[in-house]
């Protein structure tokens, strides 16, 4: 067997193994031998990357390969000891921006090699040399989109930038203009290629995807997130045509596949189109509610909260963000295993777009080793609130508006959202009146039947677990 053929029996190996842990990644229970397939075959595909470049290459070659590799492997390594759970979000949005980045530097360097008259691609018969150079024009646009996209993301999820979006005159028509202009270049470009028409494409295409992510306002960044991480997939597996590699073409599709495919998921939660979404998202600018005169608010403290938790039957826990900022998910843990310890029934309600990340607040409460099988979704738990005696609403804001149910002239209405007003009582842990990512003023705050609790979440839960 020749070290081609082993290299590419290999990529079949760890095509398997990573089809194998997104299936293991699908639950909970799963999802640490999940992560162990997935990190099996990264393994297996470097190492038959290593060794097929050493097939008759320099050692040089080689020698910069294994460093590079080397270096990258440090730098992910000290990322992932030090990162915090809130700064995950904006970490891979970041992380996006280099696969987009490595996508637009091999279409160059297939562009180039048949300008150069190097490689057999030089020798390709005309047909196929149009074709080769298409994979080129969709792989650096698609690549390119997908760089400035990731790094916008990232500076609006590290609060770099302002959240709100970017209202240009006309930004639809600013966004079909540059597809169309992406058709029109990729067509020049295949019967005529120049370095000209490569550079204007992938100056279009940087644009575009600063553009389409800086004119998603704050309320959308979970489905951004999942975009662009589909965008990262179908980048990866146009680098696999041009360089002929089999993994990166099956590897791109299930990401970008996936990708889609959640943030389809994502969009049927809030309901919105994801046309919708790319277009501009949830505004920052109220309607005619935003200024709205919703009442006073009522507060609360943690002893009497614990007072109230006490004589309480059901208690029903909705996190988000705030918690996450906070780090309270480990003092919630002790809480909810002190209250069903007294025999109150207790659950979580989680929101499919909780947090800045698709999942985010699953795994900080996996991570505080609360149970699995009271950790549920919003469908399975919004009709059982209105018999719910009290709930924790702790860092959550726009998943729990009820101006997205009730108001129609709300910039979030229409989206689902956990119905937590219908319980007995409502506890709302924040720092202050201020409005959430959204921009939308909150009414749940002013119901007769919620009060306030301000200050950190993680000492507040700390004085009620005290107060029990």
């Amino acid at each position: 067997m020749t070290l081609s053929t082993a290299a590419q029996a290999a990529y079949i190996v760890a095509a398997l193994l990573f089809i194998l842990s997104l299936a293991g990644l699908s639950k909970h229970e799963t999802a640490r031998s999940g992560v162990v397939l997935g990190i099996s075959g990264m393994v297996i595909a470097l190492a038959a990357t290593v060794v097929l470049a050493a097939d008759g290459a320099a050692t040089l070659t080689v020698v910069l390969l294994l460093v590079a590799m080397a270096i990258g492997a440090a730098v992910g390594l000290w990322r992932a000891r030090i990162v915090e759970m809130t700064a995950m979000p904006e970490l891979i949005a970041i992380l996006h921006s280099f696969v987009g980045l490595a996508a637009v530097l091999v279409g160059w360097n297939g562009f180039l090699e048949v300008e150069n008259g190097g490689g057999a691609l030089a020798e390709l018969p005309g047909s196929l040399l149009g074709v080769h150079h298409a994979e080129v024009s969709i792989g650096v646009f698609i690549g390119a989109l997908t760089f400035t996209g990731s790094i916008v993301a990232f500076l609006k999820l590290s609060a770099r930038i302002d959240s709100r979006p970017m209202m240009l005159p006309g930004k639809n028509s600013l966004n079909l203009g540059a597809l169309a202009a992406f058709a029109v270049l990729t067509v020049l470009f295949v019967a005529s290629p120049n370095l000209g028409l490569l550079v204007a494409l992938t100056v279009v295409a940087l644009l575009l995807g600063w553009h389409l992510v800086a004119s998603i306002g704050g309320g959308d960044m979970p489905v951004v997130v999942s975009m662009l991480n589909s965008y990262s997939g179908w980048a990866a597996a146009a680098s696999g045509f041009l360089l002929d590699n089999n993994l990166l073409i099956v590897t791109g599709a299930l990401v970008g596949s996936s990708g889609a495919y959640l943030s389809y998921v994502m969009c049927q939660a809030m309901n919105r189109s994801f046309i919708s979404v790319i277009a501009g998202g949830f505004g920052i600018e109220a309607g005619p509610s935003g200024d709205r005169d919703y009442g006073e608010h009522r507060e609360i403290t943690a002893v009497e909260t614990a007072d109230l938790l006490k004589e309480a039957k059901s208690v029903v826990i909705t996190p988000g963000y705030g918690m996450a900022v906070a780090q309270a998910q480990y003092p919630v843990a002790e809480l909810t295993r002190r209250l069903r310890e007294r025999g109150v029934e207790v659950r979580f309600g989680i929101h499919p777009v909780a947090g800045r990340l698709p999942g985010h607040m699953n795994v900080l409460l996996a991570e505080a080793k609360v149970p699995y099988d009271i950790v549920l979704e919003m469908d399975e738990i919004n009709d059982d609130f209105a018999t719910t005696t009290v709930v924790l609403v702790i860092g959550a804001n726009d998943t729990v508006n009820p101006g997205a149910v009730e108001d129609p002239d709300s910039p979030i209405a229409g989206m689902p959202v956990l119905r937590v007003w219908e319980a007995e009582n409502v506890i709302v842990f924040k720092r202050s009146m201020a409005t959430g990512y959204a921009g939308v003023q909150n009414p749940l705050f002013f119901r007769d039947n919620s009060r306030m609790l301000f200050g950190d979440a993680r000492q507040r839960v700390e004085e009620i677990v005290s107060a029990l």
